[in-house]
């Protein structure tokens, strides 16, 4: 029986259903499912705390990677809009109990 490196590790790691991995300027950063977020990692997307969103979504050694890449707006806008498209939710998309489209009217 063979000893698993640390390499194999890692990669067996990244590869289990706890987080996907994608490509943020050229380096894979292990994210979770979005269905795993909790609405604390959105609302801190939504509002630009990107580092603060990186804490609880990605795993935490890649969190530290996303903040030591010092990605654009616009990469980072890429690599989020990817990771919500793979789960299926749209970026932008709330899950918030939708409005009735009917009006009301008083009496």
């Amino acid at each position: 029986m063979s000893e698993t490196t640390a390499a194999e590790a890692q990669e067996t790691e990244a590869m289990t259903d706890e987080y996907n991995s994608h490509d943020l300027t050229g380096v894979l950063l292990r994210v979770k499912p979005v269905s795993r977020w909790r609405p604390s990692y959105l609302r801190a997307l939504r509002q630009g705390d990107f580092d603060g969103w990186a804490a609880g979504a990605l795993h935490p050694d890649d969190a530290e990677k996303f903040v030591e890449l010092d990605a654009t707006f616009e990469e980072i806008g890429a690599f989020t809009t990817a990771i919500m498209e793979a789960s299926g939710e749209a970026p932008g998309k709330s899950s918030a109990r939708s409005r009735s489209s009917r009006t009301t009217r008083k009496r």
